[in-house]
């Protein structure tokens, strides 16, 4: 009767009530098709280690949602759709907020640690756990940790490193800031990786990853792109000013602190290797505009280029070609004799040969 009496009502009324009301109904009936599948990603991702928990899980989300639908739709009451949907992300976000990012998991080697801002004063910083791993494959390699200090009265330059790995639109950025002696110390925002574990771009929308600052030689952390994961990596310089780039790199090391006292998830959209940096920029020195780039990480250069801050007077393209520094990392050998140190000083020479630089 309270059906019928329903949909008499509806055909009694005016055109335009009537659109309005079928608006609402498509307009629930989305939000509920995206709860559905959000709630669903949730629990894949969350318990896809556990079949026996997810698929019962699954099965009890779905009929939940569909049951509210007939429920809404056979009483024509939109209202039990929106509260009912309301009462079941309640649930669902109330078990979310308990899951927690944690420091104690079975890390990969490469991010078994992070760097740890040890001290800092007006002039220098002082880090622990730098990596600086001779890689030889991806499970062949020799693990070392470091603690550096660094005088920011010889900071001469940054730049950034663009590393392609899945087509032109995604890519992998990292900063690397160099110093009077020729010393490069690369800032690199990564997942932490457990043991055995791969990245998922859609998995890093449901809390799977946790963070990771790495403070790397560039002879680690760019090599390992261009000669054992063979990726295509492209280095450009920013043109910034001496005073923003110790305030950069003082970021980055707070950002360390921040992050070993209190663990953070990754998110691919919202805290990846590019919108967390943007952030940092942006809190420096403002004005930076919102741009799609950000998020299509493998067209930053364009944005970049797009605000002024890349090396000026030469086109993208230019700088594009000559900052392409994959075959001259894979060809570069160290010098005869040279120490750990000058052969890192050396590789950070060799892949910058023919990058125009900057002028003072």
């Amino acid at each position: 009767m309270a059906s019928h009496s329903a949909s008499s009502l509806a055909a009694t009324m005016p055109a335009w009530l009537q659109a309005l009301r079928a608006l609402a109904w498509a307009g629930g009936g989305l939000c509920a098709l995206l709860a559905l599948l959000w709630g669903t990603g949730a629990l894949w991702y969350q318990w896809e280690a556990r079949p026996a928990l997810l698929w019962p899980l699954l099965a009890l989300w779905g009929m939940a949602w569909l049951a509210l639908a007939l429920l809404a739709w056979r009483h024509h009451h939109l209202g039990l759709l929106w509260g009912g949907g309301a009462l079941l992300m309640a649930l669902l976000l109330a078990w979310w907020a308990t899951i927690t990012p944690r420091a104690d998991r079975d890390w990969a080697d490469d991010v078994a640690r992070i760097t740890r801002m040890q001290a800092a004063d007006a002039d220098t910083i002082a880090l622990q756990d730098v990596r600086n791993f001779a890689w030889r494959s991806e499970t062949d390699y020799s693990a070392r940790w470091e603690d550096r200090r660094y005088d920011l009265n010889q900071l001469r330059s940054v730049d950034m490193a663009v590393s392609y790995w899945m087509g032109p639109a995604i890519a992998h950025t990292l900063v690397s800031f160099g110093f009077e002696n020729g010393e490069q110390l690369v800032f690199s925002f990564e997942i932490r990786k457990e043991k055995g574990e791969a990245f998922d771009a859609m998995a890093g929308f449901f809390k799977r990853y946790e963070l990771a600052l790495i403070a790397a030689d560039e002879r680690d952390i760019l090599a390992v792109r261009t000669n054992v994961r063979d990726e295509q990596v492209f280095l450009y310089r920013v043109d910034m000013p001496q005073p923003a780039m110790r305030a950069l790199l003082r970021s980055y090391a707070e950002q360390a602190a921040a992050l070993h006292h209190q663990p953070r998830w990754y998110h691919t959209l919202t805290a990846n290797c590019t919108t967390i940096v943007w952030d940092m920029a942006q809190r420096l020195v403002g004005g930076l505009p919102l741009d799609w780039r950000l998020l299509a990480s493998g067209y930053l250069p364009e944005y970049l280029a797009s605000v002024g801050g890349l090396t000026p007077g030469l086109p993208l393209e230019q700088l594009r070609t000559a900052g392409d520094i994959t075959q001259r990392a894979q060809q570069w050998q160290p010098p005869a004799g040279s120490d750990d140190r000058a052969a890192s000083i050396d590789f950070s020479r060799a892949i910058r040969a023919g990058i125009p630089p900057l002028q003072p």
